[in-house]
């Protein structure tokens, strides 16, 4: 199932709502809406108010309603389905838009937090040569910017910054945690994830070099710009062994690579991270960039005005124009 958060202009502005996306069909299913219809085709007497409890229109509180949430999700795919004729609710609310109509936004516009690993072996040495033993050890991983102003979805355009002449892309899947969770072991770290996206971590290479010879960091190097998107595909629709990756630069073939090229799996890094730490609904975590996945290991930077499209298999495909 891919769920996508969505904007549409209605008679009084803007109006942002969680979707998901009908099977080999460019368009997406008002969950809430879609899920009321149903529900009152089934005799609810508050279908509206139920709707909005169990299947809220904010991503973030849709995650921490749970499995609950995607059983609304998927009885709204159903009741679409089966009165494809009808594309209104009872009460008069759209329950289908077309991809053409709509503003698709990151799946997450303001992560509860966000953690990017660098698990890929061949990225470790293109950058920094043999890895230390520790990273065969523990999943790395630094902590960066999860605030909404920094947070960027398919289309968007995102800002180079001031500071910086080497912009990169990275190519890079991410997960995205829907259970609470502390000390889980690794098998049973899969049931905590609420399902996977396509991670773009934007980098100012010049500024993160320059910092991290301080020895911490990176921070101004990475924390102006993460891009996520197109959707949020639940772990039962996304192969996390064989999917591919791509990148691509002004429709120019940069980076390929696949997801099952990790050397420390999910599993490993929800184990590692939620050891005496709590793991919550909203929490996102970085795979990191998959080998030859970005330009520094390719001796090629991001100009103004440059598209940079990352595809994962199963997921979609993340494009994103850099402006000074």
């Amino acid at each position: 199932m891919k769920l996508a958060t969505f904007e549409v202009g209605t008679d009084v502005g803007r109006k942002r709502r969680v979707g998901v996306k009908r099977d080999d069909a460019e368009e997406l299913v008002d969950v809430t809406t879609a899920y009321a219809a149903a529900l009152d085709e089934a005799g609810e007497d508050d279908p509206v108010a139920v709707a909005e409890a169990h299947a809220p229109t904010d991503m973030q509180t849709f995650l921490e309603r749970g499995e609950r949430a995607l059983e609304a999700a998927r009885a709204a795919l159903e009741h679409v389905d089966s009165t494809r004729s009808g594309e209104r609710s009872s009460e008069g609310g759209r329950l289908v838009f077309s991809l053409e109509e709509i503003d698709l936004l990151s799946p997450l516009p303001r992560p509860n937090t966000l953690r990017d690993f660098m698990v890929f072996e061949e990225h470790v040495k293109n950058t920094g040569g043999d890895p230390p033993d520790v990273w065969y050890d523990v999943p790395i991983y630094y902590k960066g910017n999860p605030n909404p102003d920094v947070t960027y979805g398919p289309d968007d355009d995102v800002p180079h910054p001031s500071y910086s002449e080497s912009l990169d892309y990275e190519l890079e899947v991410a997960a995205v945690i829907g259970k609470k969770g502390r000390d889980i072991p690794a098998e049973e770290a899969d049931d905590y994830i609420a399902g996977y996206t396509v991670f773009n971590d934007f980098s100012a290479r010049d500024k993160q070099i320059e910092e991290m010879e301080g020895r911490l960091g990176p921070a101004k190097g990475k924390d102006f710009a993460n891009a996520f998107g197109p959707y949020l595909v639940t772990p039962d629709d996304f192969d996390v062994e064989d999917a591919s990756m791509t990148a691509e630069v002004n429709g120019e073939t940069w980076s390929e690579g696949v997801v099952g090229e990790m050397y420390h799996t999910f599993a490993d890094i929800i184990e590692y991270v939620s050891g005496n730490e709590t793991l919550y609904p909203g929490d996102v975590l970085g795979s990191g960039t998959v080998g030859e996945g970005c330009g520094l290991e390719l001796g090629r930077f991001l100009e103004d005005g440059d598209t940079v499209a990352l595809s994962v298999e199963g997921i979609g495909r993340l494009e994103n124009t850099v402006v000074r």
